[in-house]
Parts: structure tokens; sequence; C-alpha cells
């Protein structure tokens, strides 16, 4: 039994159900084309998901399942075949009918009006929708039936009209927003149906879309290919496949027949490595395994973010506020008046009275609309597709649009090596060929001309012949080195000096080749010499190690052969082992020269690995992408920790880790085995200090993103793979690849990195980042205008003569617009600063205002109100005004200009939240937006006070009235900057301050503690050390003074052995039994003070 079926009895499905969705869709089918096959595609699938040879050889085998399938192997289908009893209307009805296309079902095509519906599913927006109406039916009664019924202007409309034109906006700028970005992904996703692949048809080779695949195609394969079918292996060459994408093995995968004890199951979404081979399909579409993968995805559904969360609680309480507020307004109002008729002289006539209470109700109802944060959403929506359409352009296509605030959050960045950190190009930086020394990769051309001729000549055979890597066009249609990576490095080392490999392989034909097994970790071609009858030179390469112990020579520096010492074979395994540690995957070139009869000794299965010549060593390394340590640096900065999972062994993953500057001084490494052999608490355990995961697998970044999550972090995660799905919609922000990234990786992902560089995850970061702080901007000005603005309406309402609000409800109106639409395009479109990784991320349940933001809030408010409260009481006075209906009118025009100047200048003050912040105007000439909102406010407040007289009850102001009304605003500045310099009294109040634990996320672990706790652990191993010396060194003396003790004793007696050895050497000193132990032991006290300090020391810091 092979091992692949000896392990299937325990194995079980990588998707649980797979086969159900395969009968359902086949209910349907013609029965006679169904019998007309002797296998259903359930159990073509079976076989498949887990892997079961039995249930293959149960079928027949390959050959069994060829006949069940109707086709001949050596033929491929017939494009006129003939099915059943029904006449083909088209080639492979019949088939098609019984398998199955090779397309998945389309997706739910979401329409933009089911968008729209989804965006305005929002209680907020509902709340907002019932206030407009409410507004608009009793607008539209006071000016046809009420108090400005004789009004030659009606403008009653305008309040519900507004209110529900922002609700609007806000539904359609999300809907737009979210049917680009659906757009832009299917644009993304567009290519994948572009590849062809080869195919036996009868008996031809051709060319097909991917999507004209049928069930008993025989596909022929190649390396580089990436196989979008699932088949089973019939027969080929040394096939090798890279699954890892699609099952997590991260080891390469032989095929080939049953009966050759392998795999011979290839699964969709496998890379082919090397070698080439033929297999038939026997599972297309939403039947094959990355067919099933990528339906279960279209499953999931997104989740509610934080910010969301406390965006609905935040609105929810500022309504209930509100409602609050008008009520007692409604109430006092109406008791006020009610009372003024009972003392009236005579009793006003019930019509009037009406009109008037209806005056009230549109009085509570503004403090509704003015308390109704409207603007909320309008200002996330507005910063979320500013923050996309910008992220965009630094190469991430943000799938989900909350994900980009949540990545503002993220606490935690769990990053792949390969192509993310670094640049999944394999290249040769150094080198030691017959004894010349390759520095760096720039002297290459200079490297290779200085070697001797002779060297040269084997060198570049070695390395063009000896290999199955080649040049072609590569996924993207990109001219590459298709192949094993080692070998793509090799031949692009050769390119790099000036040498074309294929005309070496045309001039050298390989009379045997011996490709490479992952069992013995070496490869070798034999080929003839030019020019010399009956010589064949034998080139081969693999594991430094392994070759090395195959040489008995060497070329050195002038091209000669002499004999490998001992000295030399000490000074290469140096070498070798220099070049591990430095994060080099090492490979050795080696050859030898045989004759005519050696050759035809040679096995078939065996290379004549023995008596070789030692060439050179190589070192090869997927280098760092530009610019990947300062983005590491900006992460550690902005206290967000960076873990590197990867599927290398330890020690490259460290020496990558290290040189990336995410494995610090006290972080841990460990393997995936290790990391699963640990219980939970284990795991937790070692968590904080836990920095690179190698030889890991799918589950592993599985278990990693739950036990975070347990410890209430926000992860984000990077994964290329099919397998890493689960774990890109399990993080917080799943990132998927968009150059090597699988389509269901890319499914899963809620941001697809476009360039695959850990720099756009950083951009990505600061956007998030830049989100939240604009919310919060908003929040800060909004709450300031709405206390202001309820506040004030309250007051003048209750304490004025007339009943009269300080602003008329189309002056509130104007400033509701002022402080939601016009203040979230200027507050919401700042981009990040420098500054905004320069602060620890937000705990994930921290509260969304700060301390510091309500006492800016509560400050400016009051400061407003009094200003406002002076001014209707003592403006006829301050400026000077004529105590008359022109001069009130003047005054109440100077008001609300002053009133609109103060959230004008209160913008400036709300683009800073943090307490130590104090330029409000930094960045203020790069905030375009901002400052254009700013000037379209100035000018249409211009406009107003000029000519909107009779809608707005104002008239027009002198210059000098307006200087005044500016400088009251200007004074928010300066009151800013003094209420930022009082102390934090958060605990006094109960509030989160922000750089309080309860709002900065900060790391169980930090740095700079584990960089302690490794000092502290270095000092010790030195104690230890010096401490073993001083005791070596006294025991020494201890064993002279022993030997001299009894010489003296015994010299006199001449109690000598016949060896020359005293019989009674070991016997102890008097002497030496006192003295010695005494010097030890003061010796000992010392180190042992020593030792105790340091353990005091570190038992302080432990955790």
């Amino acid at each position: 039994m092979s091992p692949v079926a000896g392990g299937s009895s325990e194995r079980t499905p990588l998707l649980p159900g797979g086969t159900s969705a395969s009968r359902n869709s086949g209910a349907g089918r013609s029965s006679s084309n169904r019998s007309a096959f002797g296998a259903s595609p359930e159990q073509l699938t079976e076989m498949l998901d887990p892997k079961d040879p039995e249930k293959l050889l149960e079928l027949g085998g390959s050959d069994g399942i060829c006949e069940a399938l109707r086709v001949d192997a050596k033929v491929g289908l017939r494009q006129r075949e003939q099915i059943g009893t029904d006449h083909q209307q088209e080639p492979f009805q019949a088939r098609r009918e019984v398998f199955g296309k090779n397309t998945l079902p389309e997706a739910r095509t979401v329409t933009f009006l089911q968008l729209l519906r989804d965006a305005y599913n929002d209680r907020t927006l509902i709340m907002l929708t019932i206030a407009s109406f409410v507004s608009l039916a009793v607008g539209i009664y006071d000016d046809v039936l009420g108090s400005h019924k004789d009004d030659d202007v009606k403008v009653g409309w305008v309040e519900g009209a507004a209110i529900f034109l922002a609700v609007l906006v806000v539904c359609f700028t999300n809907a737009i927003n979210d049917y680009q970005k659906e757009r832009q992904f299917q644009k993304l996703n567009a290519k994948k149906e572009d590849r062809t692949v080869k195919v036996l048809r009868d008996g031809n080779e051709i060319e097909i879309g991917v999507q004209e695949i049928n069930v008993g195609d025989i596909l022929l394969i190649e390396p580089g290919d990436i196989i979008p079918v699932d088949g089973v292996y019939l027969s080929g060459h040394n096939m090798t496949c890279d699954e890892s994408s699609a099952t997590g093995e991260s080891d390469a995968i032989k095929k080939g027949t049953t009966d050759e004890n392998r795999d011979p199951f290839i699964l969709s979404g496998a890379k082919v490595l090397e070698g080439v081979g033929k297999m038939v399909v026997v599972a297309v579409g939403p039947h094959s395994f990355y067919g099933k993968i990528m339906m279960a995805m279209r499953q999931g559904e997104a989740s509610e973010t934080p910010l969301q969360r406390k965006l609905d609680v935040l609105a929810e309480q500022i309504a209930k506020y509100g409602m609050s507020a008008a009520l007692l307004l409604l109430i006092t109002l109406t008791i006020k008046y009610l009372v003024k008729c009972a003392l009236a002289p005579e009793f006003p006539p019930y019509s009037i009275m009406f009109s008037q209470l209806v005056s009230i109700v549109i009085e509570a109802i503004t403090v509704v609309v003015v308390a109704v944060p409207e603007g909320l959403p309008m200002a996330v929506t507005i910063a979320l597709a500013y923050a996309t359409t910008k992220m965009l352009k630094d190469g991430n296509l943000v799938r989900q649009l909350a994900a980009c605030e949540t990545m503002g959050g993220a606490t935690v960045v769990c990053t792949d090596k390969t192509g993310t950190l670094t640049q999944n190009r394999m290249t040769i930086v150094r080198g030691l060929i017959a004894a010349s020394e390759l520095k760096s990769r720039s002297d290459a051309q200079s490297f290779y001309k200085s070697l001797p001729k002779d060297v040269q000549t084997v060198f570049l055979e070695g390395i063009a012949v000896n290999s199955t890597a080649f040049e072609g066009p590569d996924e993207k249609g990109h001219i590459d080195f298709i192949g094993s990576k080692s070998e793509c490095a090799l031949l692009g080392f050769g390119k790099v000096c000036g040498l074309d490999y294929r005309c070496v392989r045309a001039d050298n034909q390989p009379v045997r080749v011996y490709p490479f097994s992952s069992e013995k970790k070496t490869m070798a071609t034999i080929i003839p010499i030019a020019g010399q009858d009956s010589q064949y030179r034998v080139h081969a390469k693999g594991a430094s190690e392994i070759i090395l112990g195959a040489c008995t020579k060497y070329m050195n520096k002038d091209g000669s052969i002499v004999d490998l010492e001992e000295h030399v074979r000490n000074e290469i395994l140096r070498n070798i082992s220099l070049f591990a540690n430095n994060a080099l995957r090492t490979f050795a070139l080696a050859f030898k020269v045989i004759n005519g009869a050696e050759l035809e000794a040679c096995s078939d299965d065996e290379a004549p690995l023995s008596d070789l010549t030692w060439v050179g060593l190589v070192g090869i390394q997927d280098p760092l992408r530009p610019g990947v340590r300062q983005a590491v640096e900006d992460c550690h900065r902005a206290g967000v920790i960076v873990r590197m999972i990867t599927g290398d062994n330890i020690e490259t993953a460290r020496a990558i880790a290290r040189d990336a500057g995410i494995l610090t001084k006290g972080g841990h490494a460990l393997t995936g085995p290790q990391w699963r052999k640990m219980t939970p608490d284990q795991q937790h355990a070692v968590l904080p200090r836990l920095q690179v995961m190698a030889r890991s697998s799918p589950m592993d970044k599985q278990i990693m993103v739950e036990r975070l999550q347990e410890r209430n972090e926000v992860v984000a995660m990077t994964g290329d793979g099919t397998n890493d799905s689960p774990a890109l919609k399990l993080a917080d922000v799943g990132f998927s690849m968009g150059i090597t990234g699988t389509e269901v990786a890319k499914e899963a992902s809620d941001i697809i990195l476009m360039d695959d560089d850990f720099k756009s995850i950083v951009k990505a970061l600061r956007w998030g980042r830049a989100v939240n702080d604009s919310v919060r901007k908003f929040l800060q000005f909004q709450l300031t205008v709405n206390i202001t603005a309820v506040v004030l309406t309250f007051a003048s309402s209750v304490f004025s003569a007339d009943g009269q609000s300080a602003l008329t409800a189309v002056q509130l109106l104007w400033v509701n617009m002022i402080m939601d639409t016009l203040a979230a395009l200027a507050l919401a479109t700042e981009g990040p600063t420098d500054a905004i990784l320069s602060r620890p991320p937000l705990q994930r349940n921290s509260a969304l205002i700060t301390f510091e933001m309500w006492r800016m809030i509560m400050g400016q408010a009051l400061f407003q109100v009094i200003i406002n409260v002076l001014l209707l009481n003592h403006g006829l006075e301050i400026f000077h005004l004529q105590d008359s209906a022109h001069g009130l009118a003047v005054l109440r025009t100077m008001v609300f200009n002053s009133f609109v100047f103060l959230q004008v200048f209160n913008q400036i003050n709300c683009r800073r939240i943090q307490p130590n912040e104090f330029n409000v105007f930094a960045n203020l000439h790069r905030d375009h937006g901002f400052i254009l909102v700013q000037i379209f406010v100035v000018a249409a407040q211009w406009l107003i006070v000029s000519y909107g007289g009779i809608a707005f009850s104002t008239v027009p102001l002198t210059g000098v009235q307006w200087v005044g009304t500016l400088f009251i605003g200007i004074l928010s500045l300066p009151v800013g900057l003094l209420i930022r310099s009082l102390p934090d009294l958060s605990a006094c109040f109960g509030l989160e301050g922000a750089n309080s634990s309860a709002q900065q996320h900060r790391p169980e672990v930090t740095k700079a503690r584990m960089r302690m706790e490794a000092s502290v652990k270095d000092v010790q191993h030195a104690v230890k050390f010096f401490s073993a010396i001083r005791n070596s060194q006294l025991a020494k003396q201890n064993n002279e003074q022993n030997v001299s003790a009894s010489d003296n004793f015994l010299g006199g007696n001449g109690l000598h052995n016949g060896n020359g050895f005293s019989r009674a050497s070991t016997l102890p000193s008097a002497d030496s039994a006192t003295a010695v132990p005494t010097a030890a032991g003061s010796a000992n006290s010392s180190w042992t003070r020593v030792r105790k300090a340091v353990e005091r020391s570190n038992s302080k810091n432990s955790i």
C-alpha cells in the first residue's frame, strides 16, 4: 500500500461536505447521459478529498478511470464524439451535462439598487429620514397655514428637504463606492480567464482556454503550469508539484502511479515545479478542489467593525439627549405661553394660539434637527471613500470598506516572508569558484571574466546544461526564468555575466540526466566533451555537504586540478557554515570526466557521484525588498508588533527576520511543529515574545490569529495561497497578494496588495489611522456645535420676552450644514501625517471620545455660549448700535455672523486632537480640501448676510462690523490653546485620557524589556563561564599541590612503582586539604555574590 493510501483512513476532507454540491448540481442531468459513463461525478470527487488511492483502485486505477470516462489516453477526446441517444447540439454536450463545465456559476450579482438599499439599512439614517419627514410636514404647514403664510419667500420646507438630501448623499456615496470597488475586483480577477493549456484531442496536441477543459480530457503538463482542474496522473517523467497553495503541504510532492508508490492525484491550484507528464481530468468547475473553495468563499458576510459599533452607540446617545432637550424645550415654552395667555387681559383667539403652539413645535424640532448627528455617517463615508481612493494609488485595493478603518487599530501584523518581505527572486550574491571569491552580485561580470578559461567552461556548462529551468513568459506574459528557484538563480547569474544558456544547451546535448531528488539533494547530467571521442563530462550540483563529500579533487585559481586536502575541505566547510549563517542557501558545483566504458557502466537510477572535482560554492539569497526594514521600524514606532510566519527553515527565517528588523534581541523564534505541540496556555505564555515562526502550516496561521484575538489584539494577516483563506477570513484584516496570490485568497481577503509589498501594509496602517482621526476630529467639532446650538436655542427661547431663539430656524439650518456636510468634507479629507505612526494603536474597546476631546468640546461650547449670551444682552452697547428695530436686526445678524465665524475657526482647532499637538496650522497648506471648504463657507456667509435678508432674517453689515465678528471668531484659537494647556484630570472625571492604558494598546512585553532580559541572561552566562574557568584553575592548583605534597611525603622512602608513577600520588596533603578549600571557598563566595546579584536583578525584571 502506498503512503498516500496508508494515511487515507485517518485524514479528513479539507473541504467539509464538498461532495454535496456535486450531488445537488447533478440532480437535473439526463439519466441516459449519466449512465453512459462508468463513474459518477461524486465517485470521482470523493477520491480527491481526502486523497484516497483505494477508491482509485476500486475504479480500476488510471486505466479504469479512462475507460469509465470513455477516453483513450493516447488519443484524447474526440471533437465529434457521440454519447447517448440524444443528438448533441455542440461538442461535448453530453459530457458537460453530466460532469459540468470548467466555469464557476456566476456569483450573485449585486445591483446598484441593492447596494443602495444596504447603504440605507442604518439606524441613524432611518432616524434622520423620520426626522426629515416630520420637519418637512411641519414646515409646509407653517408656510401654508401657520405663522409664515404671508411671507413672500416660503422656506419652511427647506429644513426637512436638506436633511433628506443629506441622507441621500450618504446612501449614494456608499453605494457608488461599493459598486466601483466590486468592478475593480472583477477586473483584477478577469486575467485568470486568459490563460491556455495543452490537451490531447484526436491524437493531436492543441491549446485551448481553461474554460474549454472537459472531464476526460488528457492534459499535457509542463514545468511552470498551474493546474486548473483536478486529475489523475497517467504517465510522465520526474513530475513534481507544489500543492502548498491548496493543501498547505510545504514539501514538493512527487507525482506518479500507485504502482510506483507515489501520489497519483493532481489537485487544481497546484504548480508544476519540474518534469513533464499527462493526466486525465476527473473534476472541473465547482466540483474541483479549487472550485469548492471558491464557492465556499462566497458564503461569508462582513461583520460590523469596532468604529461602526462605537458610532452607532454614540449616535443613539446624542439622539436621546437631543430628544430630551427638545421635549424639555417644548414643555417649557408651552407652559410659558399658556401662563402668558392666562395672565393676559384677554385670552387670544384659538387660531393664534394654535399657530403659536405650532411655532413652538417647530422650535423643538429645530433642536432635534441640530442635535441629531446626520453628519456622522457622512463624515465616515467621506473619510473612507477618500482613504480607499488614495490607498489604491498606494497599491492597496480595499475590498471591504470597513477594513480601512479597522486597519487603523491593528496591533499585530503577521506577514509572510517570500514575496512580501523579500523579492521572491532567488539571486546569487556570494560565491567561491575555483578559490576565487565573489563578494557582491554587482561584481558578477568582472568576477566571471577573471576566472581561467577552463573554469569558465566548466562553470557555464554546470549551470546551463545541468538544469531543467528555462526562460519563457510567466503568468503575466513577462519573460522570466521558470523552474526551480535555485536553478533560476544560477541561470540568472549567467545572464548577468552576459552568457546565453540556450547556446550552451544546443551545443551540449545530454546523454544521461539524473533529475534532482529531494531524497538525494543532487542532480547530475552527462554530456559528451566536444572534440574528444568517447570522453564525457559528468556535471553535478546540489546540497553543498553532499557534493563536497563526493569530491576528492578541486580546481584552484589557475584552473588546474589538485587533490582535495583535509585543510582545504575544512575551509570549504567553514565557508558553507558562514554562508548559511548569513541567510544564504548554499549550492555546490562539481564535475568529473569519464570514458565510454564508464558511461556504459553507469546505472540508470544512480548518478556516478564519486571521485568528483570541486568547482565551487555559491550563496543564493532572496533579497529583502527595498524599504522593508524602514517599514518594519515604522510599525514598531507605531506600537504594532510584526511577526513573520514562513515555511522556511528556522535558520533562514531567523537570519531574514533579523535583517528585516523583525527579530530583535530577546525575541523568540520557533517552528510550526513546536507551536502545534503546545497547549493553548503554553501558546499564550510564549506569544508576547514570539517574533518568528518557521516551517509553519496554514493551520498554524489560523491558530495564531485565534490566540491573538483571545488576547484582544486586532490582527492583520497576509496570505497568498488557497490554504491561507481560513486565516485571512478569521483575521480582523486579511491581506492577499495581487501578484502571487490565488483567486481564492483574494476572495477571502479584505485588502489586496497590488504590488505584494510589505510597505503597502504600512501605508494601509497610516490611512486607517487617518480615517479614525478624521472621524474623531469631526465628532469633536460637531458635538461642540451641537451643545452650543442646543443650549443657546434653549436659553434664548426660554428667557427671551417673545420666546424667540437667538438663531432662526433657517440660520440653524445653515449652521447645521456647516457642522455636517461641509465639516465632514473639511475634516475627513486630510491625509495621514508623519506623526500618525508615532503613537501606539487604540484599544479595541477604547472610548470614541477621550478626556482631551471632552475638555475641548465643553470648553469651546462654554466659551461660545458665553460670547453669544453676552452679545445678545449687551451687544447694542458693545457695537454702539441704536435701540431700534434696525439696531436689533443688525445685532441679531452680528450674533449669527459671530456664531458662524466661531465654527470656522473652531474647525481649525479640531484639525489636531492629540494632547501634545499644539500647532493646529501644521500642514495646513497641504490640506487643500479644508482650505477650499473654509473659503466656500466664508463666501456663502457673505452672500447670506448681504443678500439673504428675507430667507435668513439678516441685514447687510458694515466693514467694521465684519471685522468685529471676525475677531470674535478668531478668539476660538487662543481659547483652544489655553484649553490644551490645562492639566490632565481624566482620572478625576472617570474619563479615558488619550495617553491612558484604556486608550492606548501597548505590548505586554516591550522590545526594551526583551533586550534587558536578554542582557541579564548574557551576564548570567558570562558569570557561569568565568566561574567555570576559575573553578577549573583552582582544581588544577589543588591537584598540583596534592602531587607536590605526596612527593615530599614519600620521596625519602623511595616508594615508587615500576612505571615511574608514585603509588601514593593521590593521597591528600594536610596543607592542601585545608588551604586550598579556603581559597576555593573564598573565590566561590565572591562569584556567588555576583550570581545572586544577577539573579535578584533577573527576578525583578522577569514576568
